[in-house]
Order: structure tokens, then sequence, then C-alpha cells
């Protein structure tokens, strides 16, 4: 059976977007579960970008959680001022605090990455994880400049646009169009070698400090986007929602999922958030003085797929969807080379 193309595959996951949109309008899915759809959506998206940072060049980053704020805080607060009168935030004002959430990000990533990037493994999760702490304390006294942040209260009065799933729906899979295309491209493999080999890599002629910063400012604007999309979906930001405790959730999920596999990093995100959400539904009313002992199922998880699939749910491997097609070989008659029309 011939599979689809990739834009109708995308057209269709895009109606079945719109067609939840519709239903969540219409009422039939409680505000809840629609923020939980929504959230889902955004959670994926941040693990993308920590994907491409550790699953593709194996940069072992502790302070995605803090790219995710500064993205947050620099769209809520663009949307403040511009956008915002009628009550909402209108489209081109919400897109356009998309793209600064996601190109702030990047930027300080960018530059963060300069000096720490020559740093590997532990050293690097050591200096992210600063970085991620000076973050949140810059957060902390942010009123001093950005009064309306509110510092250490957290900022409200954000406003959320309209159809608030179907953008972080579509900004998905933009995201994973994006990611999937840069996995199967020379500088995607050329990243994997860094992963599974720096010191070969670049022997071989790879710039290694280039595709590690190529990978790692582009994992930081999926952080940033990730964190937009999170200020307008709960309309409160808080610093705490961006400690360094926070970037442990993405690495979790890269880490089930499968270090490099787009797949197992989208499965393993919906997972997440479906069963920390259910199990918050299971265990309300009289059994919520329970509810915190949710976050110790999924450490117990993780624990018996180290033990008994140490390479995560998918591996390597992606689904067939987004696979691309493989160029079909000629084959070439063994000892034979017809060239110009005569044979040797």
């Amino acid at each position: 059976m011939k599979k689809l193309p990739l834009w109708a595959l995308f057209a269709i996951a895009l109606a079945v977007g719109v067609l939840i949109q519709v239903v969540i309008q219409l009422g039939f899915v409680n505000a809840y579960l629609a923020l939980v759809l929504s959230y889902m959506c955004i959670m994926i998206l941040s693990s993308l970008g920590l994907s491409i940072i550790y699953g593709f060049t194996g940069q072992f980053s502790l302070g995605h959680a803090a790219f995710m704020g500064l993205g947050a805080y620099c769209a809520a607060i663009l949307t403040h001022y511009v956008g915002s009168e009628s009550g909402t935030v209108a489209p081109w004002a919400f897109f356009l605090a998309l793209v600064a959430g996601g190109a702030f990000a990047a930027v300080v990533g960018y530059l963060i990455g300069l000096p720490i990037l020559r740093l590997r493994s532990d050293y690097l999760g050591i200096a992210t994880l600063g970085f991620g702490i000076i973050v949140r304390v810059v957060l902390e006294n942010s009123d001093k400049v950005i009064p309306i942040t509110s510092g250490a209260r957290g900022m409200t009065g954000i406003r959320s646009p309209d159809f608030i799933f179907l953008w972080a729906f579509v900004t998905l899979l933009l995201g994973i169009l994006v990611a999937r295309n840069l996995r199967f491209s020379s500088p995607g493999r050329a990243c994997l070698s860094i992963r599974e080999d720096e010191t070969a890599a670049n022997l071989m002629g790879i710039d290694v400090t280039r595709y590690k910063t190529i990978a790692f400012v582009l994992g930081c604007a999926y952080a940033g986007v990730a964190g937009a999309l999170y200020a307008h979906t709960y309309v409160f930001l808080h610093p705490m929602s961006f400690d360094f405790i926070k970037s442990f959730d993405p690495l979790l999920i890269v880490v089930l999922g499968g270090l490099g596999s787009l797949s197992g990093t989208i499965v393993a995100g919906a997972g997440w958030v479906a069963i920390l959400e259910g199990l918050r539904m299971l265990l309300s009313g009289d059994l919520a003085q329970y509810l915190e002992w949710r976050y110790v199922i999924y450490p117990v998880v993780l624990i018996i797929m180290m033990i008994l699939r140490p390479q995560g749910i998918f591996g390597t491997h992606e689904f067939r969807i987004l696979e691309p097609e493989e160029a079909e070989e000629k084959p070439v008659s063994a000892g034979r080379v017809e060239a110009n029309g005569a044979h040797t």
C-alpha cells in the first residue's frame, strides 16, 4: 500500500484539529478537558525542542524550562501592549507574539551557547542548570524593570486569543514538520553523528560547534514558542512555573520516547499529560489528599522502562508516515559498468 504524501497527511491532521476546535466551541468538551488538550500540544512542542538538543546532538540540557519562561514572558508583555484592546488578543498580534517568544529564546540561547556549548555531558548540564536558576531569579525581580510582570507575585491580566487549542495544534504540526525535515536532512544526520561520537564526527570533517549551535538555538526557539502558547492558554505566569525542576518534564519525555525519535517524543508527551491529568480527576474529592502521589507514578514508570527497555519506547524508530520515501536503487550488474553505450 502506497504511503500518502506528506502534504495530504498534514491536511488530514489539520482537519482533525479544526474538528476538535469546533467540538470545543459547541460545548461538547468542557473547559478543563480543552485546557488539557492545549497543554498536551504545548508539552509535546517543548519536548520536541529538547529532542533536537538532546536527542539529536546529545547535548545534556537542564535549562529548557528557562527558555520556555523567557518566551512566555516576552509574548505576554508584547500582547499586553499590542492587539489586546477588544478583550481578546487579535490573531495578528498573537502570531507576532509567538514569533517574538521563539526569536527571543533563540537569541538568548545563541548568546548563552557561545561559551557553554564547548562543554560536554554533565558539565553542560550543570551550566544550563545554573542558567535556569539565574532566569528564575531574574523573573522574580523583573517588576523592578517591567512593573506589569509583578515579579514574584506572578503576571496576571494576560488575554487569550480565540481558538487557543487550534493555535496550539497548528503550531505543533508545524513544529513536527520542521523537526522531521531536520531529522532526515544532511544537517540532521550530522547532528546524529555528533551524538554518537563527537570526536569521530570532528575527524570526518563535520563542523561540530556549528551544528551543536544550530540544534541548541532551534531547540530553544521551540521552547520559546511553547512558552508563548502556555502564557496565553493559562493567562497567568509565575517564575516558579519555569523553575529548573520543570526542565525534567521534557527530559523524561525525550528519554522515555527514545533519544532521537520524534514519534517517541510525541507519544510519550501525550501519554505524560494524559496520565498526570487523568490521575488528577481520579484523585479528586475524598482522595484529594493523595493528589501529589501521582508524580511518583511517572518516575516509577521511567525506572521500569530503563530496566526493561533502556532505548525508550520507540528507540530510534519513527512512524512510517514521518519517514521519507526511500529512493529506488538501480541495479548494477556485477563486474560491468555501462557508460555512453560501451561496456567494460
